[in-house]
């Protein structure tokens, strides 16, 4: 599992937008080497987007800003650059031997070369010395390396799922239709029923987390999924199960409510409430139309099981000079304060690290309805009976890809779903060599 993991700390997401980030800074710096001004701690992070196209992005480039202000008097000040393209700059500047001052890393995550470069600093030191562990929450059992931590996220990718209390009750069902796999095919199959063009979920990318779930509902499930994909794995009755499980629910749901980004249909669920259920993180809550705020609640998947993953995350050069490493290190303590974590939650809606902050007490404090159900989501996803990572941190965002693949093309209609699992698994086999 460590290699897979450190080759994904790897692979994030929400991303889904919670990995991303933005500050003071853009244009094309980042296509630049950074400068090695030894009186500049240069930050690259994803949050590039106008605050017209995604209110987070903003609220986290004022979070930057507001660092930067602080020690703009200092022997060293910050400068956080936003760019589109982190993983080119992170492989080029590794390729070189070299790695950049700071930079969250998103979907690719820290490179195995730039692990075995020694390029990165090991945060786990500076976590334990200064009592952090707290602060970082899901970090510090994830992200854990054979002792190293390469990366702290700000935030948790959790994802339970979303439902529409008024089409469920239109359609005869109730949230006792994720008691299990069971129930919630038969609630989906009277939701489509209804004949008005309601369906039961997104399936596709979604359907890569009811895999998740099932897997982990068994413990010897949960421990392939946080594992590294093996031979075993493949052609373990837990993965079979998982499978065609999932093939069947998307085969009865329907081919055309498939997608392989979930982004492409959201809107029929948070807009047009035509669909059931929206496998989504718990960020989504700030995409719900204000008409539907009263009718959508969150739940957990069938047997108290939740998805999260600490993800990519801030990672740090290992070879600064002092005064640059320590105002490194003073960034990643700042970015998990509560104090921080609490603007996080309230402004970029998402689920914080940090596991004393008190969501329920701030999503009460901001009266606004959304937020009030995004806290009642993240409590669901942090208090599961079950957590489980998200299996493309473990298995690889090329295993999970030909797996939703596979569950695509087993949604339409007649698809013999026992030969398609066959061939995914020569397909796997062949990609974990």
């Amino acid at each position: 599992m460590r290699k897979k993991l450190v080759s994904v700390l790897l692979v994030a997401a929400m991303g889904v937008s919670v990995l991303a980030g933005c500050g003071s800074s853009s244009g094309n710096e980042g296509d630049k080497k950074a400068s090695g001004d030894e009186n500049v701690l240069e930050f690259y992070h994803g949050y590039y987007q106008d605050e017209s196209e995604w209110p987070a992005a903003q609220v986290m480039r004022d979070i930057y800003d507001e660092f930067a202000q602080e020690h703009a008097d200092g022997d060293v000040t910050f400068k956080p650059i936003a760019v589109e393209n982190r993983d080119d700059i992170v492989s080029a500047q590794v390729a070189g031997g070299s790695y950049p001052d700071i930079v969250d890393v998103g979907g690719n995550g820290v490179p195995q070369a730039a692990i075995s470069q020694e390029l990165v600093y090991d945060l786990k030191p500076y976590i334990d010395e200064n009592n952090l562990q707290d602060a970082v929450g899901l970090n510090y059992t994830q992200h854990d390396l054979d002792g190293h931590i390469y990366a702290v996220h700000d935030q948790i990718e959790s994802r339970g799922l979303w439902y529409n209390a008024a089409l469920f009750e239109k359609a005869g069902v109730s949230a006792d239709a994720f008691a299990d796999w069971n129930t919630f095919g038969d609630a989906m199959t009277k939701i489509a029923g209804l004949g008005d063009e309601s369906y039961g979920y997104i399936a596709g990318q979604g359907s890569g987390c009811i895999i998740n779930a099932i897997m982990a509902s068994t413990d010897a499930g949960k421990k392939m999924v946080e594992s590294e994909l093996t031979e075993d794995i493949v052609n373990s009755d837990e993965f079979a199960n998982a499978f065609k499980t999932t093939a069947k629910l998307d085969q009865a749901n329907g081919s055309e409510h498939t997608t392989d980004d979930n982004g492409n249909l959201m809107a029929e669920f948070n807009t047009n409430g035509k669909v059931g259920v929206l496998f989504n993180g718990v960020w989504n809550a700030s995409g719900i139309d204000e008409s539907l705020v009263d009718a959508i609640e969150p739940a957990l998947f069938p047997g108290n099981i939740s998805i999260s993953s600490a993800g990519g995350g801030l990672t740090v050069a290992n070879s600064m000079s002092e005064e640059k490493t320590a105002l490194a290190l003073e960034f990643v303590k700042y970015m998990t304060s509560a104090e921080v974590q609490e603007k996080i939650f309230t402004g970029a809606q998402a689920n914080p690290c940090n596991t004393t902050v008190d969501l329920n007490a701030l999503a009460e404090q901001s009266g606004d309805a959304a937020t009030m159900k995004l806290a009642k989501a993240c409590a669901q996803v942090n208090e599961a009976d079950t957590i489980v990572i998200d299996m493309k941190y473990t298995w690889g965002s090329d295993v999970n890809k030909a797996i939703i693949n596979a569950l695509m093309e087993c949604a339409v209609s007649g698809t013999d779903i026992d030969a398609r699992f066959e061939a995914l698994q020569k397909e796997l086999l062949a990609l974990i060599g």
